[in-house]
């Protein structure tokens, strides 16, 4: 089984990608990449897996958006459930600049037959996709008291806070199950230079999405929360290891009207 994580440019920006693939129990880093246009980045995808090959991709990026305006309800749940951790996303709707783009990306892998899965029978072969949202899964993955803050900030201080995302990576995900072999492809140092650090966080976001389309894959929802639905939009976020949040009790969440 193969997975692809996707950290989806929402504009024009370069895209971080991963693909990993599972052989026997354990996930093995097979190429970690940075891609421009939408074009580039489906003719990578058709690269890493055949017609013929399951896999699950998953995306950071909203791919289902039915609200025309305001908020949808993942978005709306990220902020219920982790904004303690400042780990609430942004909101999408239909009316916003990127929302043609991350919604038609996720028709392009529809017509390759990767479907929607926010309900899954684990471990099932098959082709999938799923949105996913790095920050809540980071916390939850790495039991952390809130998300590290790699995205803005100075340069310096941005640094700092990608190098812990790498130790987390290296040195707990080949702890978990899945196990996660990283070998050599990712970067022996964190750069120093904004564009060359950009460039970095973009693939350890592609690398932890590719990691919890994973996750998904392999235990469902016995350890993994959906925040939504197909119908709402959703999103789906490992849940917590080790300190955990006691407070989420149940695998889906719907906001009563």
């Amino acid at each position: 089984m193969k997975f692809i994580g996707v950290d989806l440019g929402w504009k024009s920006q370069p895209s971080g990608l991963c693909y990993l693939q599972l052989t026997e129990g354990k996930l093995e880093l097979v190429d970690l990449a940075r891609k421009d246009a939408i074009a580039h980045i489906l003719a990578w995808i058709d690269n890493c897996v055949k017609p013929t090959e399951s896999a699950l991709i998953a995306v950071d990026a909203p791919t289902l958006i039915p609200n025309a305006t305001g908020s949808r309800l993942p978005d709306k749940l990220t902020h219920t459930y982790f904004g303690k951790y400042h780990a609430g996303c942004y909101p999408a709707n239909q009316s916003l600049p990127f929302a043609e783009r991350t919604i038609n990306f996720g028709l392009e892998l529809e017509s390759r037959g990767f479907a929607h899965a926010p309900e899954i029978t684990q471990q099932t072969p098959g082709r999938y996709q799923i949105e996913v949202f790095p920050h809540p899964a980071i916390v939850h993955l790495f039991g952390l008291e809130r998300i590290l803050k790699y995205k803005k900030g100075r340069i310096n201080e941005r640094r700092l806070e990608l190098i812990k995302l790498y130790q987390y990576i290296v040195e707990m995900l080949p702890t978990y199950e899945p196990a996660l072999d990283v070998g050599s492809l990712l970067p022996v140092e964190i750069p120093y230079t904004g564009a060359e650090l950009k460039a970095t966080e973009d693939k350890l976001d592609s690398l932890i999405c590719a990691y919890v389309a994973a996750y998904w894959w392999y235990w469902g929802t016995q350890r993994n929360l959906v925040l939504g639905d197909r119908t709402t939009g959703y999103i789906v976020i490992p849940k917590g290891l080790g300190t955990g949040d006691k407070s989420i009790q149940n695998s889906k969440f719907k906001i009563q009207n």
